[in-house]
């Protein structure tokens, strides 16, 4: 007589129904990205939780997140609903926008007009370029390398250019835990255990964020804007004055 209950599958069975092999299924056990069988008889048996994890982790995945990532993620819900798991998959993609694309090396040093490896080195240091190996990178912002294009048109060396990127970072940075800060403490009171909160709270706390996230693009887009024509004028002060 069997051991299987209704909608159970084996390790093989799973595989086939995610389209996964079964070393991936045990790999992702291990990590702890998958919750364990339920073992009866020396056969272990998933459920339809199995089947759903599998998919999310295919989905994320899918969106470019790496398992590490991943593993924060579901870390973070500590077995929580799948509210709290979607809230945070919202949280990583929130402000994601560009597909990153691949060059070579001889691309880039064509598109820069520069042959520097002190400035490939330092690209890689601020992570504007990701070493794939044999001569690959990622480039996560095309925009960024495209205005580093411009700026190599027009005569700027690399080096300059990733001086005003590197403070630019920083100071984008500094702004972006400002927001974060906001939305932790004023917006979600400060609590973001996922024992604490419903899923009605968690729908909640998805369209605040959603609402974040023009409305900050646009505060910075409106401040930048407003200091960088102070400081035009004041230069242009010291020309004429000069």
């Amino acid at each position: 007589m069997s051991d299987r209950r209704a909608g159970e599958l084996t390790i093989d069975e799973l595989a086939r129904e995610t389209g996964m092999t079964v070393r991936n299924i045990r790999a992702h056990q291990s990590r702890g990205l998958l919750p364990p069988p339920e073992v009866r008889a020396r056969t272990g048996y998933y459920g339809p939780e199995h089947v759903a994890r599998l998919r999310l982790i295919q989905d994320l995945q899918a969106e470019g997140f790496n398992l590490k990532a991943i593993e924060r993620l579901i870390g973070a819900a500590n077995g929580a609903s799948e509210e709290v798991l979607a809230f945070g998959r919202q949280v990583l993609t929130a402000f994601a926008e560009e597909e990153p694309e691949l060059t070579t090396l001889e691309e880039l040093t064509a598109r820069l007009g520069s042959t520097d490896q002190r400035a490939i080195k330092k690209a890689e240091r601020l992570e504007l370029i990701r070493p794939l190996g044999d001569g690959r990178y990622e480039v996560p912002s095309p925009t960024l390398l495209r205005a580093g294009e411009e700026l190599a048109a027009m005569g700027v060396p690399p080096m300059h250019a990733l001086a005003v990127a590197e403070q630019t970072q920083r100071h984008a940075r500094a702004i972006a835990d400002q927001f974060v800060r906001l939305f932790v403490e004023d917006v979600a009171g400060g609590e973001l255990d996922p024992a604490k909160r419903t899923p009605q709270e968690w729908a909640l706390l998805s369209d605040a964020l959603a609402r974040l996230r023009p409305l900050a693009s646009e505060a910075v887009r409106a401040a930048f804007q407003q200091t960088m024509t102070a400081a035009v004028e004041r230069q242009l002060q010291k020309t004429l004055k000069g």
